[in-house]
């Protein structure tokens, strides 16, 4: 993992490899930002036309490479896109800041430090570099050569090693945690991103299960494993129905982290389907090689409590992983079959690519049996999804409609994409069976709607509950952009511990 150091050096005394600067773009050109004057100076003050010569804009995604003349202890200066020039009395967003520390970042592998001077002027602002930085950083190279006997080879693909953060203040208290909450953050979000990336023959529910179970051991928090044999005794039928065709068992994974002072809880629920052929109803050709990522909602929640545990919030934090593999076989789930889900009731699979909800239901139940104070699902449920939001936003549903909003609010906080959407009460009648309680599809306009509708019969009464949809965002298969590599991008896990910090502050009610 990349290091975080907040360095007491000005830009033109850092030692370094490279220097991380800021340009914005301005009405005439490209505008150096704030944290870079000493190396505008090193340029004669000339540093903007020099880049605007090279090409440079300032527009966001920009990023121009040079070598750092006389006055300057680092032999490269990085300078990088901002966006717009902030009108009067305002700074730049805290999610520009974030997207340029990421885009320096990840054009920096193969090197060892990196001073970024980027313009910060404020403990959020720091944070947002930091957490950019940080994640920018990532590098997922489990299964490239690593006996490659060049060692310049292989340190040319390593991450960068650490980022020197310029412009904080490295005795504040206040600087001090908001680095530690951005290396926490960081860190377990490409913890998150790893196990996506994790091909499915290595990452089943089992392995999956024993990950949580180390980093549990690791942060001191308890963690329940419930086996086939457990969930066939608990009658979990969605989960078992699911799993039931995979050489790989089916798993139900509680892991929880609890604080003294506590007076609120929250249970995060995540779809874990380690991959997902379809089942009998098999994905068409071009729709399976990608299917590593439907565990990108239990990745996130698992990441999520991790985190909460590191930032040690006073709000108690239980996270549900419903783990399954979903494969086609002599013992999998029909289309036809009617499963008796944990809650008791029973669902007339039409589908068995709708296998999602099916696992979340049976969490859903068992999550909503401790009665915390709000319930948030965390899943890759729907193309439809998809189609109505793209690949960069999620969808957000609920039974509380101040609490979806809430969601949705934090998520625009801390930089990631999302949207209020709405659960039509007509479209329930179209899950109704002739043969069991529900089935699990409906209409197929509103696909994404409908899953939600499903959901919400598992949900405990009285309990506010929201459903992410994060199909569109979890998996990132365009090119690379800020601080989001191709593969997976840890969509959801920001929210989700902040929404934590929201609850623990009592901001929530």
């Amino acid at each position: 993992m990349t290091a975080l150091t907040l360095s007491t050096s000005g830009a033109a005394t850092l030692r370094a490899d490279a220097l991380v600067v800021g340009i914005a773009k301005g009405p005439k050109g490209p505008v150096v930002a704030a944290g870079a004057e000493a190396v505008d100076k090193a340029f004669d003050g000339k540093l903007a036309s020099v880049l605007e010569t090279l090409g440079a804009s300032g527009g966001e995604g920009d990023l121009t490479k040079l070598p750092a003349l006389s006055g300057l202890k680092t032999p490269l200066v990085v300078a990088v896109g901002l966006g717009p020039v902030p009108e009067k009395d305002e700074t730049y967003p805290a999610e520009a800041l974030r997207r340029a520390a990421g885009t320096a970042a990840r054009a920096l592998v193969g090197v060892k430090k990196a001073g970024f001077a980027l313009p910060i002027a404020s403990v959020e602002d720091a944070e947002a570099v930091a957490e950019g930085a940080l994640l920018g950083a990532y590098n997922f190279t489990a299964y490239q050569d690593q006996a490659d006997k060049d060692a310049k080879k292989v340190e040319a693909k390593l991450p960068l090693a650490e980022v020197a953060l310029l412009g904080a203040k490295p005795r504040d208290k206040a600087f001090k945690a908001a680095a530690e909450r951005a290396v926490a953050l960081a860190e377990e979000i490409n913890r998150a991103r790893d196990l996506v990336n994790t091909p499915p023959n290595d990452l089943y529910p089992e392995s999956f299960a024993a990950v949580a179970q180390a980093a549990a051991k690791e942060h001191g928090l308890k963690i329940q494993i419930l086996d086939e044999k457990a969930l066939v005794k608990g009658n979990y039928g969605g989960i078992l129905g699911v799993g039931v065709g995979s050489a790989h068992g089916p798993r139900l994974v509680k892991i929880s982290y609890t604080h003294s002072k506590a007076e609120k809880s929250l249970a995060y629920v995540g779809k874990g389907i380690t991959y997902d052929s379809g089942g009998i109803s098999l994905k068409p050709a071009g729709h399976n090689e990608t299917m590593k990522c439907d565990m990108a909602g239990a990745a996130a929640v698992f990441a999520a409590v991790v985190a909460v545990a590191r930032l040690g919030l006073k709000v108690n934090v239980t996270g549900w992983l419903a783990l399954a593999e979903n494969m086609p076989s002599g013992t999998a789930t029909r289309p036809g079959d009617v499963l008796r889900m944990y809650s008791g009731k029973t669902v007339e699979v039409l589908n068995t690519d709708a296998e999602g909800r099916l696992v979340l239901a049976d969490a859903l139940t068992r999550a909503s049996e401790e009665n915390p104070d709000a319930i948030v699902d965390v899943a890759t449920l729907t193309g439809a999804m998809m189609m109505a939001l793209g690949s960069r936003t999620f969808g957000i549903m609920g039974n509380d409609e101040s609490f979806r909003t809430a969601i949705h609010e934090i998520a625009e906080e801390v930089g990631e994409q999302s949207w209020p959407m709405p659960m039509p009460a007509e479209l329930r009648k179209g899950m109704n069976s002739d043969t069991a309680d529900i089935a699990n599809m409906g209409e197929r306009m509103g696909g994404g709607l409908v899953a939600g509708l499903f959901l919400q019969e598992f949900v405990g009464e009285d309990i506010a509950w929201a459903h992410l949809d994060i199909a569109g965002p979890a998996f990132h298969e365009a090119a690379p952009y800020g601080y989001t590599h191709k593969g997976g991008t840890g969509s959801s896990i920001r929210t989700l511990v902040k929404l934590a910090e929201r609850t623990a502050d009592g901001d929530l009610g």
